[in-house]
């Protein structure tokens, strides 16, 4: 089963084109980066994922299911999607561990009675994402580095087939960032983890793990294909359209501008 497919997919709004013939496809067993500057359609493709607009043109599939074939209502179950713009929408006095919780319901407060075995898991999530400290704590007094863990645990308590880190480091500082990556990476290592897609403006961020990488400009495909090939002086240097220069290191990739001192 092919996790995403987009085939000749484009978006018009108000007779402007945001996106534009994007044939993309997510295989099972691989995890992708998609990488864009402000305005390149990003944000727009993570909705169509996952059904909130429709393709003006072209045909979508996700997790095997052609829209048009589901409810995506129910095809958003089996979706975690972490943005750091979710933070502002979650009540600020909720405790940490019913924060988890409520992602099991698809809510952003908790309007149901949970289970012992809801408890129990989000309490292992939270060990899991190096949390766990945080079960009676009030969402609004955990640091940026810490919600972010609690969205990404929430993600996980559906059990999600696939995971959108629509970028999650923002706002956090570089010992905070390394932190969370290392958390993505364990669950990119997982053999029953769901598929992971990392949305981020910073190719240091794209791990390992993260095989293949999308970029995407002014709402087409720039490039797509193994890190090691789309993340290359080259080929940055034409989607950046100026000089760049990548630098490997320890199987990431890190960018810096010739001639420029830091």
């Amino acid at each position: 089963m092919n996790i995403i497919e987009l085939n000749g997919v484009s978006w018009k709004r108000e007779n402007r084109m945001i996106l534009e013939q994007i044939d993309w496809t997510v295989r099972q067993g691989e995890h992708w980066a998609v990488l864009g500057l402000n305005g390149s359609g990003k944000t727009t493709l993570l909705n169509m994922i996952n059904g909130y607009i429709w393709p003006t043109k072209g045909q979508v599939s996700v997790l095997g299911h052609p829209f048009g074939t589901i409810d995506l209502r129910e095809l958003r179950k089996s979706i975690g999607w972490v943005s750091s713009s979710l933070q502002e929408r979650i009540q600020p006095a909720l405790k940490a561990q019913l924060v988890v919780i409520s992602g099991k319901y698809a809510s952003l407060g908790l309007f149901e009675k949970p289970t012992e075995e809801d408890f129990a898991r989000a309490e292992r999530l939270m060990e899991r994402l190096g949390c766990k400290h945080l079960l009676d704590s009030a969402y609004q007094t955990c640091s940026q580095g810490e919600k972010q863990k609690l969205l990404i645990a929430r993600a996980l308590m559906a059990s999600p087939k696939l995971l959108i880190l629509d970028e999650a480091t923002n706002g956090l500082d570089f010992l905070s960032r390394e932190a969370l990556l290392e958390n993505v990476a364990e669950l990119a290592s997982e053999p029953d983890g769901p598929t992971l897609l990392m949305v981020t403006h910073h190719i240091e961020e794209v791990l390992p793990a993260f095989g293949r990488t999308l970029l995407i400009r002014r709402g087409r495909v720039f490039a797509q294909g193994f890190s090691r090939d789309v993340l290359s002086s080259d080929s940055l240097s034409d989607f950046f359209e100026t000089k760049v220069q990548v630098r490997w290191q320890n199987d990431r990739a890190w960018l810096s501008i010739p001639g420029k001192q830091g």
